[in-house]
């Protein structure tokens, strides 16, 4: 008899890591570049989780803007505090312990992002946790959220079925992608938008907590 695959997909910005501050900052940066007057943190918080050019569109929410010029200076903020190790993006506390202690229940692990591969690669580095993942979905290789397409790549390199698949995230965009490939919804409160949109846009359940999280998957693995 075949073992069943388990499989937890998580978001990266805002559910693996907290890179609000250095975002917002390359996105001041980006749209001073241009001219243009740089969106409130607030507004920047909800487009997390897009692509950057999605992210870019709605932030300026003009059809006449240089989203490809402001993307691009974003793009080269990143990369020079990349480079001058002004990045942040620490990891949640506890976040080690919760991968590996689904590594030892037999889960496989993933990443599903609107990063680029370059970058999440980059964070997973920096943060020596390369050897969790079993499978990276960027939105530079893969439609990104909430099109389901990355959890669907996911599902097949990995070979699991959207029964026994997780999706964890912090932003609607992931709940919305995890709806539309049929696979459990998970929420976090500590990212960037809030419990009650979450739930909303299909969360089966918001933790608060890594060791709420804990429990929740738990739960996913005893009713798969």
């Amino acid at each position: 008899m075949t073992a069943t695959i388990k499989l937890a997909v998580f978001d990266c910005d805002g559910t693996l890591v907290d890179s609000q501050h250095s975002i917002n900052a390359c996105m001041r940066e980006a749209f001073s570049a241009v001219g243009r007057e740089a969106p409130p943190l607030e507004q920047v918080r909800r487009v997390v989780g897009l692509t950057l050019a999605q992210a870019i569109t709605v932030l300026v929410d003009d059809e006449d803007a240089p989203v490809a010029e402001i993307a691009a200076a974003y793009s080269d903020a990143w990369t020079g505090m990349r480079v001058d190790s002004s990045l942040e993006e620490p990891l949640f506390e506890g976040m080690i312990d919760v991968l590996e202690k689904l590594q030892a229940a037999g889960w496989l692990l993933g990443v599903a992002t609107g990063k680029s591969m370059r970058g999440l690669r980059s964070t997973l580095e920096r943060h020596a946790l390369d050897e969790f993942f079993h499978t990276l979905q960027t939105a530079d290789r893969a439609r990104g959220k909430p099109d389901p397409e990355m959890l669907h790549f996911a599902m097949q390199e990995t070979g699991a079925d959207a029964v026994d698949t997780v999706m964890i995230g912090d932003t609607t965009f992931d709940m919305e992608m995890a709806r539309a490939a049929g696979v459990r919804a998970i929420g976090v409160s500590w990212g960037y938008h809030q419990p009650d949109d979450l739930r909303h846009a299909g969360a089966s359940v918001v933790v608060d907590t890594m060791a709420d999280l804990g429990r929740a998957l738990h739960f996913a693995e005893e009713t798969a």
